[in-house]
């Protein structure tokens, strides 16, 4: 099943699928660290048609427990079902997401749907940016949505707390640019440096010069130079759980097994002093 779409195949399934044999629904997941208002007004001000739009923090993100959790933990599986319920999301629908910047934050929704089973989701390629630049219609009208019967199926997804994270024995990947990783710079996060073990893997290694993700082909080959094993799965973090994502979408289009997310990331392996941290980089295959 892809897991990538481009906005050629979008615009197709748009004109001539959508009500036929298969039901497309959008997903706009346009969003901003610095202004967290910024997605839903950018949404107002135009979108691909037919699209609803998720935001990180009210949507795709749970409670924050100050001293507890990270920035983005995840909601309760039962509060994302019913949000996907509300949406008017049927279990037969395909899923396409996309945001405005590297795709990470349609790569959160992405491993969202799989963690409530839904496989039938992709994110397009380039995102909106891609889509307005060959000048593919927009709109400012929201979509009429009626409540929906979704029922969630097993998993698609693997995960793993911050307790089993300190006996795991296998590979461990940061999402984090490498300045973060070493520690020299945390723009973000009270602490900087990274979990013990790990190996600094920028998620924007993923893309090409243009913004859109790299084939599946020149994917396999920079994970493989990275060293991830093609036969057993690899743990991927970052700071908030959100551009971790965007490795394990990336992972998984080039076929690698499921990897495991650390959805606390960086920002809850730091609520609790009595967690290592490493600095430098003696351990990023970097």
């Amino acid at each position: 099943m892809q897991n990538i779409i481009s906005v050629a195949a979008l615009s197709s399934l748009l004109n001539t699928k959508a009500g036929q044999n298969k039901t497309v629904r959008v997903i706009d997941c346009r969003f901003s660290l610095m202004d967290p208002e910024y997605g839903n007004k950018a949404y107002l001000q135009d979108h691909i048609p037919g699209a609803l739009y998720a935001n990180l923090n009210v949507d795709l993100s749970g409670k924050i427990e100050p001293g507890k959790t990270g920035r983005h933990p995840l909601p309760l599986k039962s509060d994302f079902e019913s949000k996907v319920r509300h949406w008017g999301i049927n279990n037969d629908d395909m899923l396409v997401l996309y945001d405005d910047d590297t795709g990470a934050y349609a790569a959160r929704a992405w491993w969202m749907f799989r963690w409530i089973g839904h496989g039938n989701a992709v994110v397009l390629n380039g995102g909106y940016k891609a889509w307005k630049t060959v000048n593919q219609k927009i709109t400012q009208a929201l979509p009429n949505i009626q409540q929906s019967i979704f029922i969630s199926k097993a998993e698609l997804t693997q995960q793993i707390s911050a307790d089993a994270l300190l006996a795991y024995k296998g590979g461990i990947t940061d999402a984090r640019e490498l300045i973060r990783f070493v520690g020299e710079k945390e723009p973000i996060d009270p602490i900087a440096g990274h979990i013990p073990g790990a190996q600094c893997m920028p998620f924007s290694q993923n893309l090409e010069e243009d913004g859109k993700i790299k084939s599946a082909t020149a994917l396999k080959a920079h994970f493989q130079a990275q060293g991830i094993s093609d036969t057993e799965a690899t743990v991927c973090y970052c700071g908030s759980g959100v551009t971790a994502a965007h490795n394990i979408l990336c992972l998984v289009h080039a076929g690698f097994p499921e990897p495991i997310l650390y959805p606390g990331s960086w920002s809850e392996w730091i609520t609790d002093p009595e967690r290592e941290i490493a600095q430098g980089n003696n351990e990023s295959a970097e």
